[in-house]
């Protein structure tokens, strides 16, 4: 899908306050209300709008411990792999899980509501799952920077 400079301003609004209206959407970006709709719903339809949310204060939810697993499995084939991502999307603790290149196979981020019920998730589920090797963690100590916008091009489309 071939995006233009008009489809990149709408991301990037969209982005800043996905609760604006289209007709005020359709103002930034310089077009009526219909065009607007139109190019909004496309990107929803193609995938580039994979979805909206509410970010939310976790410390006022009680869930204000956020721990950086790194995880090495004793193999890396496709089973082991797919076994262990399976059973990772399962638990809701669990924010962000990538499988990285390194000494490590698996970064993961989980935010949790303290140290004891992070000592009960790693060894309830981190340290039963099959096949898994080493695990380090990381307690962070406070947020430096957190985006949730993904970097638009200004000019593209130029």
């Amino acid at each position: 899908m071939k995006l233009d400079q008009i489809d990149h301003a709408i991301l990037r609004h969209l982005q800043e306050d996905a609760r604006i209206t289209n007709a005020d959407l359709a103002d930034k970006v310089g077009l009526s209300p219909t065009p607007c709709l139109r190019r909004l719903r496309r990107l929803e339809t193609e995938g580039v709008v994979k979805g909206y949310h509410a970010e939310l204060n976790r410390e006022m939810l009680g869930v204000n411990v956020t721990v950086i697993i790194l995880v090495k499995l004793e193999r890396e084939d496709d089973s082991t792999l797919r076994e262990f991502e399976a059973a990772i999307k399962k638990r809701p603790e669990v924010m962000e899980c990538y499988l990285v290149t390194g000494k490590f196979d698996y970064f993961i981020r989980v935010v949790i509501p303290s140290l004891s019920a992070y000592e009960v998730f790693l060894s309830e589920t981190i340290l039963r799952m099959p096949k898994v090797a080493t695990v380090e963690s990381s307690f962070t100590l406070r947020e430096v920077e957190r985006k949730v916008v993904t970097p638009v091009p200004v000019n593209a489309g130029r």
